[in-house]
């Protein structure tokens, strides 16, 4: 069963969503949809990364230095 929603946004925004919701051959609606969706899924599949998601004390930690941590303490 579908039900309307009405989402408000800035006007550039929706004029490029459009724009690219024509060169796609679909709709805004199945573009939001489709995204909502993908939001969920991603919940549901990693919980407990989820749930740990942001405990880290360092937020600016770079991707190499993760990788460099990561091999020190399992290499």
């Amino acid at each position: 069963m579908n039900a309307k929603i009405t989402l408000y946004s800035e006007k550039e925004l929706i004029e490029k969503i459009k724009k690219y919701a024509k060169e796609k051959n679909t709709s805004v609606s199945s573009l939001v949809n489709e995204f909502f969706k993908s939001l969920l899924e991603k919940e549901e599949d990693f919980p407990i990364t989820n749930s740990l998601s942001g405990i880290l004390k360092n937020k600016n930690i770079s991707k190499e230095d993760y990788e460099k941590h990561l091999e020190e303490k399992y290499l």
